[in-house]
Parts: structure tokens; C-alpha cells; sequence
């Protein structure tokens, strides 16, 4: 089975974590860090989707983002 291919640029990981006050990345961590935030904006946009869907609409608003959160 091949690798998926991530969302979110491995280069903004670093950037990321060099504000986070890091000197160096590695790739390991970059790519470890891309897993986590796109698992974890999966089960924000699922929460979200149920929410807009509770509400009677095919669309998700900010609102929901932000409820999801929560």
C-alpha cells in the first residue's frame, strides 16, 4: 500500500514549530506533526458537518468550526 500524501505542507510544519521556538526540525517531525493536526482537523470537520447537519443546512459556517472546538 503506498504512503498517503498529506494536506498541509511539510515546510509550514517547520515554520510552525520554529515560532514554537524550535531551532532545527527534522523531517520526522514535520511529518509527524502533519499526522496529528489533519487527524485531529478531521474530527473537528466531522463535529462541524454534524453540527450544520443538526441545524438544517448543507453548509458549514465558522460558527460550527468553533463549537466543534469546544
Amino acid at each position: 500500500m503506498a504512503p498517503r500524501k498529506a494536506m498541509l505542507p511539510a515546510a509550514a510544519m517547520e515554520k510552525l514549530l520554529k515560532k514554537a521556538g524550535a531551532e532545527r526540525v527534522s523531517d520526522d517531525a514535520k511529518d509527524r506533526l502533519v499526522e496529528a493536526l489533519e487527524e485531529y482537523a478531521l474530527k473537528i470537520g466531522e463535529k462541524a458537518w454534524r453540527l450544520a447537519q443538526h441545524a438544517g443546512r448543507k453548509t458549514i459556517k465558522s460558527s460550527d468550526i468553533r463549537e466543534a472546538v469546544k
